[in-house]
C-alpha cells in the first residue's frame, strides 16, 4: 500500500470534518461582535455550555459597552461566578468596556493589534472574535485542537503558538474559520481527552500517533 502524502492526508481530513459537521454554528451564544468578546473572555478554563447559562443573565443587565460600564465589578464577579476565574474576568471585562467606548467609538476594533490589547484578550480569544464576528480568517488553537494536531500528526508544535502555524500551513485559508469549529466538534464527540478509543475514532484510527494504540 502507498504511503499517503501530508497533502493527502490534510485533504482527507478535510473531507471527513465536512461530512460530519457541514454546518458549524458557534458554540457560544451571542448577538455581536461585544457579546462575542465577553463570551469567548468568560469561556477560558469553563466550558462554553455554562457560560451560555451564564451570559442570558449578564446580558440581560449590559450587553453593550456602555451597559457594561454601569454595572460595578462586583456586580459583573456576581454574575459570571460560575465561569472561574470572576475577580479576574469580571475585571477584564469592565475595562475593555471603558477601552472600546474610548479608544475605539464603542465598536469591537476589527484587527488583532486593537483586540490583543484589550484586557483580558489573548491571541485566541482576538482570532475567534476576528473569524466569527467579522469573517477574516483566522485559525484559534486552543488547548483541546493542540491536541488533536499533535494525534493526527499535522504539528510536532510544543505550544499551540506553534500548532497554530502548522495548521496554517497545511489548510487552505478560506477553510481556517470553518475547520477550527469542525476539530472542536470532532473533539467532543469522537476525540475526547479522556475515554478516548483511537480504534473507533474516524481520523485517529487511519492518522494517529502509534502511541495511541498502545
Amino acid at each position: 500500500m502507498a504511503r499517503i502524502s501530508k497533502k493527502e492526508q490534510v485533504e482527507d481530513i478535510v473531507s471527513i470534518l465536512e461530512d460530519l459537521y457541514p454546518e458549524t454554528p458557534v458554540p457560544l451564544d451571542h448577538k455581536d461582535p461585544y457579546t462575542l468578546l465577553v463570551a469567548v473572555l468568560l469561556s477560558a478554563q469553563c466550558t462554553d455550555e455554562r457560560v451560555n447559562k451564564v451570559t442570558p443573565h449578564l446580558f440581560a443587565k449590559a450587553d453593550n459597552p456602555h451597559d457594561m460600564l454601569k454595572l460595578t465589578v462586583e456586580e459583573i464577579k456576581a454574575i459570571i461566578r460560575p465561569c472561574g476565574l470572576s475577580p479576574r474576568k469580571s475585571q477584564a471585562i469592565y475595562d475593555l468596556s471603558g477601552i472600546i467606548i474610548n479608544k475605539h467609538d464603542g465598536e469591537v476594533p476589527q484587527n488583532f493589534e486593537d483586540l490583543e490589547a484589550l484586557p483580558g484578550v489573548g491571541h485566541k480569544t482576538a482570532s475567534v472574535v476576528m473569524a466569527q464576528a467579522f469573517g477574516v480568517p483566522a485559525f484559534p488553537v486552543d488547548t483541546h485542537i493542540h491536541r488533536l494536531a499533535d494525534r493526527w500528526k499535522l504539528s510536532t508544535g510544543k505550544n499551540v503558538v506553534q500548532t497554530e502555524k502548522d495548521l496554517k500551513r497545511l489548510f487552505p485559508k478560506e477553510k481556517w474559520n470553518k475547520l477550527h469549529l469542525q476539530i472542536i466538534f470532532f473533539g467532543r464527540e469522537y476525540c475526547p481527552a479522556r475515554g478516548h478509543d483511537p480504534h473507533v475514532c474516524p481520523i485517529c484510527k487511519k492518522y494517529g500517533r502509534k502511541s495511541l494504540f498502545k
